[in-house]
């Protein structure tokens, strides 16, 4: 199975929201869209945090974004367009910025194509909502970041067999 190294991006603004983009796989265009962070594929040769600062700038257009720790890891067998089988390696950062107008402009065409919306997330919006939001337990997860509870390594939330239940916490 190929493998893609992924930056996921947990962006914060001043007020603790989360950006979150709702969207569907390529490979099913007529699913229900899902809500999930900024982020994507690194480039050959590239390092997670260099992959999540390219990564906001061309899917926010923010500049101003300050990158935190790794803080989770998570696999998930995805498929491409084809729906060949994919081993997503992701990878959580925190990121911080001031927030402002969204741009699109450095979107590639499979984003416009496949991303419906890009949105603030409050935590109580979060553990709230009865829309699918990934990664799982997300609500349940992001309080110990946004408190400053960061394990020393990435909290790994999800193999191949599914999350890890129960929820893992920094140590």
């Amino acid at each position: 199975m190929r493998e893609r190294l992924t930056a996921r991006v947990l962006l914060l603004d001043p007020d603790d929201r989360l950006l979150l983009m709702k969207g569907r796989l390529p490979h099913d265009p007529t699913a229900p869209a899902v809500w999930f962070t900024v982020g994507g594929g690194a480039e050959p040769g590239e390092t997670i945090l260099a992959a999540a600062a390219r990564e906001i700038v061309e899917e926010t257009g923010f500049t101003d974004a300050r990158l935190g720790s790794v803080v989770w890891y998570r696999e998930a067998e995805l498929f491409d367009r084809k729906r060949r089988p994919v081993l997503f390696k992701e990878h959580f950062v925190v990121a911080r910025t001031a927030g402002g107008a969204l741009s699109r402009q450095g979107w590639q065409p499979l984003e416009h194509e496949f991303v419906d919306e890009l949105r603030w997330w409050t935590l109580d919006e979060l553990q709230t909502t009865a829309e699918v939001v990934y990664p799982e337990h997300l609500a349940q997860l992001l309080p110990d970041v946004l408190a400053g509870r960061i394990a020393a390594q990435p909290l790994v939330i999800r193999t191949l067999a599914g999350p890890i239940l129960p929820i893992p916490r920094p140590s």
